[in-house]
């Protein structure tokens, strides 16, 4: 019995050993193969992208122009070009400023100096507009102009020559003519002259017309050239000649051309676009000729009259006239003279390529006075009392 209890405790015993002990680790199974990662497929390149384009940059306002002066009033001008380019001028002006009236008055070079120097005190002009610049200078000598420096004097074609060099300006020039010899070729036998000789020969006695130099800056520009070309002595001697030759003396330079073309003069001393709108214009019987010495010629001026009592729209009209398309209205009004703005197309460009002297004009500006009481008292009171 004893010996059964003890074989039952030894099983007991074991059981609980057995339950104690841990289990027995597993054995390791074989990690199954990994697959190799399959390579990442190329992704496609982006598709290119339209250049963007420029976005438009908002064009920038302008900045604001002042807006134009309003002028009025009255602006008195004296003008000594023809008759219908003066009242063209005014036409125009009154164009563009509608609130301005234009009140001018048209005299010869001489006249329109001898009419602002007897002014002086209580001047009834504006401006001085035309006429060559001889007057021009008498007048800054006398103390008769204003200084005035105009944008448009930027643009002359030769500043030298056509303006005022003083660093106040007091006239600049609008135009430039050459002095010619106008023939009546259907109403007389005289050739027409081609030398300053040909007018002082016998046959041409009675047969010449021409202004007289105190009322025509046309014949002063015609007695200082042979002042010049000459000498003083000698010219003083040839104007007697050329005087006692002279069948009409008139007070406009142009008008020797109206007398040669209605055949009451043979021959006539002119400027050259004068004469030739007596032949296009007139349709007179005319023949344009020019001295094989040279000939002298004019720079038409321009000028602000001193003490004038609307200067403000003497400045707006000297600027206005300073433009090329200013310049360029002479042919719309039968004016052809050369022009001095860059740009301005000049009607008869042909008239300025013959043969000029070199015209001083100082000389005949400072001297003005002097040659013309001489040629009036010592030359013209003569040949008129024969």
């Amino acid at each position: 019995m004893r010996s059964k209890l003890l074989v039952f405790l030894a099983l007991v015993a074991l059981v609980i050993v057995a339950a104690c002990a841990p289990a027995p680790a597993p054995a390791p199974t074989a990690a199954p193969p990994t697959a190799a990662p399959a390579a990442p497929k190329p992704t496609d390149a982006p598709k290119p992208t339209d250049v963007p384009k420029p976005t438009a940059v908002p064009p920038t306002a302008a900045p604001p122009t002042a807006a134009p002066k309003v002028l009025k009033g009255e602006l008195n001008l004296l003008c000594t070009p023809q008759q219908v380019w003066c009242e063209g001028m005014k036409k125009e002006f009154e164009a563009k400023y509608p609130g301005v009236t234009v009140n001018f008055i048209r005299l010869s070079s001489g006249e329109a100096l001898t009419r602002i120097r007897n002014e002086k005190a209580n001047p009834q002009f504006d401006i001085w507009w035309g006429g060559p610049i001889d007057s021009f200078i008498a007048a800054k000598a006398e103390g008769l102009l204003e200084p005035y420096k105009s944008p448009g004097q930027a643009n002359i074609i030769d500043p030298k020559l056509m303006m005022d060099n003083d660093p106040n300006p007091q006239w600049v020039g609008i135009y430039v003519g050459s002095i010619g010899f106008a023939t009546n070729t259907k109403q007389t036998a005289i050739k027409p002259p081609t030398s300053y000789e040909d007018l002082i020969k016998p046959e041409m006695k009675g047969q010449i017309a021409i202004a007289h130099p105190a009322s025509s800056g046309t014949s002063y520009t015609f007695m200082c050239s042979i002042l010049q070309i000459k000498g003083e002595k000698d010219g003083w001697e040839y104007m007697k000649k050329f005087a006692s030759n002279v069948l009409i003396w008139t007070k406009s330079g142009a008008a020797p051309g109206n007398n040669v073309g209605l055949g009451e003069a043979s021959v006539g001393v002119v400027f050259s676009h004068d004469i030739v709108k007596n032949i296009d214009v007139d349709k007179f019987p005319m023949a344009l000729s020019f001295p094989s010495e040279g000939t002298g010629y004019e720079i038409g001026g321009m000028g602000l009259i001193k003490g004038a009592k609307n200067p403000e729209l003497a400045k707006a009209w000297y600027d206005w006239a300073l433009e090329a398309k200013t310049q360029e209205l002479g042919k719309k009004y039968t004016a052809y003279q050369g022009l001095t703005i860059k740009g301005a197309q000049p009607p008869k460009p042909e008239l300025l390529q013959v043969k000029l002297i070199n015209y001083n004009f100082d000389y005949c500006g400072k001297n003005k006075t002097a040659f013309v009481d001489k040629f009036s008292n010592e030359i013209a009171a003569a040949a008129l009392a024969k």
